[in-house]
């Protein structure tokens, strides 16, 4: 939450102080070709650990709530799918080696769940974005599971920092229903992160 209020006022210190409106009207009036512009930047970013949520609230900002949602997903899926085919490039042993046990039964824990895994792990704030790809990639998840959980983990907060990053560009717009997703997304984290720390916490009770 601190980060994303940190990084939210900077968006919005820099619209007010820089000539961020005519970077946004040139990027607008190039329509697709600039999101996919922004969504191959996006990725590259993400695949050397930039966090997801500036390069979703940037797309919001530049190129508007739907086309903004369109580059963040998109740049997302192709970070995810760069930085899953490196983590299998490197391979198992890289991790292994460092790790030991853990990441075997990590590894089996993955594998077992497939795409619930993929999900949960996801939606929990544990590593930024990409390296979560990289770890995804040494371990035995099936790629069309990875590709699926994370698509639909990756949906609600690229569309709520998408229009939360617009509506910081154009603050005459704004009005509570434009916060609606993010409030959303952060509380489905924060009730995500909640119960799996209070399962932990059971499990680690001896019986």
């Amino acid at each position: 939450m601190a980060a994303l209020v940190a990084v939210v006022a900077a968006l919005g210190a820099s619209a007010a102080t820089l000539p961020l409106h005519e970077i946004q009207d040139a990027a607008r009036s190039l329509g697709w070709a600039a999101a996919l512009v922004m969504a191959g930047v996006g990725a590259l970013l993400l695949a050397v650990l930039v966090p997801r949520t500036a390069i979703s609230l940037a797309c919001g900002a530049l190129l508007g709530p739907a086309l903004g949602f369109t580059a963040a997903i998109t740049a997302a899926m192709l970070a995810a799918t760069i930085t899953y085919f490196a983590g299998r490039w490197a391979g198992h042993g890289l991790l292994a080696s460092r790790v030991g046990g853990r990441l075997h039964r990590l590894d089996g824990w993955l594998s077992r769940r497939g795409f619930s895994a993929v999900l949960l792990v996801r939606l929990l704030p544990l590593a930024p974005f990409g390296l979560m790809g990289y770890a995804y990639g040494t371990t035995s998840v099936r790629r069309h599971h990875y590709l699926l959980g994370t698509l639909v983990a990756s949906t609600p907060s690229a569309f709520s920092y998408s229009v939360l990053g617009a509506a910081v560009m154009t603050p005459g717009d704004v009005n509570p229903v434009t916060f609606v997703p993010a409030v959303c997304g952060v509380l489905l984290t924060s009730t995500i992160v909640y119960r799996w720390r209070r399962a932990s916490r059971r499990a680690a009770v001896p019986a």
